[in-house]
């Protein structure tokens, strides 16, 4: 099956030969090409060009783009979309003054989502998260990193990564499964932090790699949450059973997170919103991809990722939604997009960088999505018609997407 997209007004994140990531000034340049045309055959991207060098094609199926701007589909690298129920209580509470760590300290936040998990049944989880799944897919992601850690049990981080595999094998999304089981210490572990570790390195771990359930490991390292040292433990614990580690770092506190998560070489170290200069002077040189989360920072209204002063250091930077029930309770990449340009500064062309190409290096898919490169996924966005591309994150309450292509195919 091949389809010949023409007269497009512009062609998006073009790249002849395939590139990991983009960093520093380089984030400023976006390659793209004016009245174009895209050839996908089957799943794959086949060509593309300028339409003056379109020759004769006979495709199964002709669609024009005339107005309209195609950009690679959003690579989301942090998000935690499988979940029971909602934590709307918690939203009006930090309305009426509470605190993040407030709420967590009563009983709240992560370990509220964990009581609702462990009481809700597999089948209904899967349920809810595919509803979440899809409205996303329709938001124009077309790649997607799932953690667990609302379990905190055995049977719950279980069960959560059971339901990221049944969607990775139900949708045509790419999804990378990540466990997360040092999300939080359950309330019966206060006092025995060491035997929850415990319980993760030698009863979860085995389990998990054993059924081939996750990807990475991930750990919420953070001041009342897993100190540097417990990071690193459990780091080494997942690369001793074959998992890279993707981990939680900075968010309220900059605490030596980062530092840790650059020596055992994690592929990203997500959220940022407290960095030093000793942060960033760490990440230089690394192969860890730096993630920032600016619908968080917006949702909770804390300080955004100092992206202006990461890029001028040199470093990449990816954007990715944190779509959670607590402190982002949506994965709408275009929101994230426009709220990286508005408050971080980014210029569009940085932001569309950051949650494409960078994005896919995040989730370690470099070689299949995050451009559009020949023998890459067709899976892509076409916009409505619009003046140009920086509409997407000027126009941030509209929705500017009129289909979106995954693995070669319009969702419905």
């Amino acid at each position: 099956m091949t389809t010949l997209i023409t007269n497009i007004k512009e062609l998006l994140q073009v790249r002849e030969t395939s590139i990991a990531k983009v960093s520093g000034a380089e984030m400023a340049i976006l390659p793209t090409i004016k009245n174009a045309f895209l050839l996908i055959k089957d799943n794959l991207i086949e060509d593309f060009g300028s339409m003056e060098n379109l020759h004769e094609i006979k495709a199964d199926k002709v669609i024009d783009a005339t107005g309209k701007i195609i950009l690679p589909s959003w690579c989301d690298s942090h998000t935690h979309i499988v979940y029971a129920g909602n934590r709307e209580q918690e939203f009006v509470d930090r309305i009426n003054g509470f605190t993040y760590e407030e709420i967590a300290n009563r009983g709240g936040g992560i370990l509220n989502s964990a009581k609702k998990l462990n009481e809700t049944s597999e089948e209904e989880i899967y349920e809810q998260s595919k509803v979440r799944l899809e409205e996303v897919m329709r938001l124009g992601t077309g790649a997607v990193e799932i953690k667990s850690g609302y379990g905190l049990t055995i049977e719950g981080e279980l069960k959560m990564l059971r339901v990221i595999k049944k969607l990775a094998e139900n949708y045509p999304i790419a999804i990378k499964a990540t466990f997360l089981g040092a999300h939080a210490f359950p309330l019966h572990y206060k006092e025995n932090k060491a035997g929850y570790i415990e319980e993760i390195i030698t009863k979860m771990l085995p389990e998990i790699v054993q059924n081939k359930l996750a990807d990475y490991i991930d750990v919420f390292c953070e001041t009342g949450y897993f100190s540097v040292e417990e990071t690193e433990q459990i780091m080494q614990a997942g690369i001793d059973f074959g998992l890279k580690p993707k981990i939680h770092v900075n968010q309220f506190n900059s605490i030596g997170g980062i530092q840790s998560g650059v020596t055992f070489k994690a592929l990203s170290v997500d959220h940022l919103e407290i960095m030093n200069p000793e942060d960033i002077e760490a990440l230089k040189g690394s192969e860890t991809m730096p993630v920032a989360l600016p619908s968080c920072s917006y949702f909770l209204s804390i300080p955004y990722t100092p992206a202006r002063d990461m890029i001028k250091a040199g470093l990449p930077l990816a954007l990715a939604t944190d779509f959670n029930p607590g402190s982002t309770p949506s994965g709408n990449m275009n929101f994230v997009v426009a709220t990286a340009c508005i408050k971080m500064k980014m210029t569009p062309e940085e932001a569309i960088n950051a949650a494409t190409i960078n994005g896919a290096y995040a989730m370690g898919l470099s070689e299949t999505h995050g451009s559009i490169t020949k023998g890459k996924k067709a899976n892509f966005i076409i916009t409505k018609p619009i003046s140009s591309y920086y509409q997407i994150p000027y126009a941030f309450g509209s929705n500017l997407i009129e289909s979106v292509f995954i693995e070669g195919k319009i969702l419905i």
